[in-house]
């Protein structure tokens, strides 16, 4: 059954209102869906976003190479000055960006997304 990538990023965008957008990448670093915070406007212009995903997803790759010796990676975070960035792998082939204000506490936040997606 394909996933409805639109309503997930829904769901996720309403875990918490400190969650800046969801996207959702192919391997392509092709945007399938995103949604954004009411209200909120994105740091990075479309093409660094894209080059952004593009480098999330080499770097998932490299994590996949590690799995038969330490298991398959769950997500990663990256913090910066100005935002917290999350990345989930579902679907074998889709990865999903979640950003957040830098505030954020992930404790809560890593599991309701690991259950959504």
């Amino acid at each position: 059954m394909e996933q409805d990538y639109d309503k997930l990023c829904s769901e996720i965008l309403h875990v918490d209102p400190k969650i800046r957008q969801v996207a959702i990448y192919d391997i392509w670093a092709e945007m399938i869906a995103s949604k954004l915070q009411n209200g909120i406007e994105p740091y990075l212009p479309e093409k660094s976003s894209k080059d952004s995903a593009n480098q999330a997803i080499l770097r998932w790759q490299s994590r996949k190479d590690l799995k038969s010796w330490v298991g398959k990676a769950k997500y990663s975070m990256t913090e910066y000055e100005k935002i917290k960035r999350f990345t989930f792998y579902i679907d074998e082939d889709k990865l999903v960006l979640v950003t957040t204000e830098p505030d954020m506490d992930q404790t809560n936040l890593i599991s309701k997304i690991q259950e959504l997606s």
